[in-house]
């Protein structure tokens, strides 16, 4: 996709459809399991929030339009281990919200493939708290 066309999408007016009738928020769950140091961890949940908004933005602009519009809040915290978060993930596919995974390219700390955050959301809080109220914050 060309700049022009990566730019229109992001400055098209929203479609006509529902808002969230709450604000919004993404929780990211980093794999604690894999002792990353913290500036991995910064990378990783920047590039799991990138990710997040972009395809968010792709078929729910309402909801898109919500989160920046209520301050992006953003909530990091820990995951056991991949097999936790691939659970989480799977959780909240199963309950309409949207989801992001990062993997490693595995240049520096750890293995390639490694899986390290789990982006859910942006969507309504009270329906992410529902899966990840009980994380302790990063």
């Amino acid at each position: 996709m060309g700049f022009r066309s990566w730019l229109h999408r992001w400055t098209a007016p929203p479609p006509v459809g529902p808002a969230p009738d709450e604000a919004c928020k993404l929780v990211l769950v980093v794999n604690h399991g894999l002792k990353m140091g913290k500036g991995k961890i910064a990378a990783q949940v920047g590039h799991a929030s990138i990710t997040a908004m972009t395809s968010i933005g792709e078929h729910d602009r309402a909801r898109l339009a919500a989160w920046l519009a209520t301050g992006q809040r953003k909530v990091c915290v820990k995951g056991d281990d991949a097999e936790h978060l691939l659970s989480l993930r799977d959780l909240a596919d199963n309950s309409g919200l949207p989801t992001a995974t990062v993997r490693d390219a595995g240049h520096t700390q750890i293995p390639s493939g490694s899986l390290t955050v789990v982006a859910i959301g942006p969507a309504e809080a009270s329906r992410i708290d529902r899966l990840t109220g009980d994380l302790k914050l990063l």
